[in-house]
Formats: C-alpha cells, sequence, structure tokens
C-alpha cells in the first residue's frame, strides 16, 4: 500500500536519524516486536477505541513487548499512538530495517527454492551473489516453495531474479500462446 508506505517513511526516518549506530539493532529489534503487536486486530480495536487514550495505550503495549523499550521508542511510540498512527509500526520497521542495512552496506535477500539449500550449495550461491550486488552483506531468509519445481527464486530489494522450472514454464507458455 503506497499511502501507508508514505505516512511511514517520515517516522521511519526520523527514528534512524535519533538513533546512534550502537542503537540501530536494539531499535529495530523493538520496532519489530511493536510491528507484531500491531498486527493483531485486539491492538488495532483499541487502538481505534476513543476511550482509550494514546498514553493508555502506549503503556499497554510497553507492558507487552518482551524487552523493555528504551526511551526513544517509547517516546516514538508515544508520538505515533498520538497520532493514530499505530497501524502503521510494521511499515516503519520494514523501512527502518532497510535504512539500517543501507547505512551498514548490508542487503535483505530472499532466497526460494524448489528443495532445500544448505552448505556448500547455499555459500556457493551467496557468494555469487555477494558479486553481483557489490560485495554488500547479504543477510539470507531462505524458503523452500515445492511449486518451483527446480531453479531458485531470488528477490534482493526490488529487483526479482526467477530462476525457476515454474517460471521457465510460464514464459513457455506466454511466448506459445502469443
Amino acid at each position: 500500500m503506497a499511502e501507508l508506505a508514505t505516512i511511514a517513511r517520515p517516522y521511519a526516518e526520523a527514528l534512524f536519524q535519533s538513533a546512534k549506530p550502537a542503537e540501530l539493532a536494539g531499535c529495530l529489534e523493538q520496532l519489530n516486536e511493536l510491528a507484531q503487536l500491531a498486527a493483531l486486530p485486539e491492538v488495532a480495536a483499541l487502538s481505534n477505541n476513543p476511550k482509550v487514550s494514546a498514553d493508555d495505550l502506549s503503556k499497554l503495549l510497553s507492558g507487552m513487548v518482551k524487552t523493555k523499550l528504551d526511551g526513544k521508542v517509547a517516546s516514538f511510540l508515544n508520538l505515533i499512538n498520538q497520532n493514530h498512527r499505530l497501524a502503521a509500526v510494521p511499515e516503519i520497521a520494514h523501512q527502518f530495517e532497510a535504512m539500517k542495512n543501507k547505512s551498514e552496506g548490508a542487503a535483505e535477500v530472499s532466497i526460494t527454492s524448489a528443495f532445500p539449500l544448505e552448505g556448500s550449495a547455499l555459500n556457493d550461491l551467496l557468494s555469487s551473489l555477494k558479486k553481483r550486488f557489490g560485495g554488500k552483506e547479504l543477510r539470507p531468509t531462505i524458503q523452500v516453495d515445492p511449486t518451483l519445481i527446480g531453479g531458485v527464486r531470488i528477490q534482493v530489494g526490488d529487483e526479482v531474479m526467477d530462476s525457476s522450472v515454474k517460471a521457465q514454464l510460464a514464459q513457455m507458455q506466454a511466448s506459445l500462446g502469443a
């Protein structure tokens, strides 16, 4: 949703700029916990309830997270609640993580394979991807999807490389049908 991304961007940038480099990982961890809570329908209902104040909602959410919120994130949560933007927290966390990765010269990579990737096959793939993306540190998330039949689907940022058999069959079908 483009609108949510637009709403989230200034909040993510403000928190990112206020945090010191050593605090980024902790802020991200706390943001991710808040994002999980914000996605719950019960929490969304509370945030939309006019009888629940922003301060009360902030206190409630602060008590629900596993790790104690540091001062910056607690103030940030209060601001989010005062502005009725709790629904944007998952997108804020996503954008904050992207900013953190960019500042560290890293990138998230989503690898979907038809079969489990392990050991040397995974290391070889990550090594070639690292070369392709200018030596950036890659933080892989690996998923198995048997419907790919064979091959892999790789996503780094908004770039997608799909060498799966499923994609090749779809491409053949499109070219034969055209």
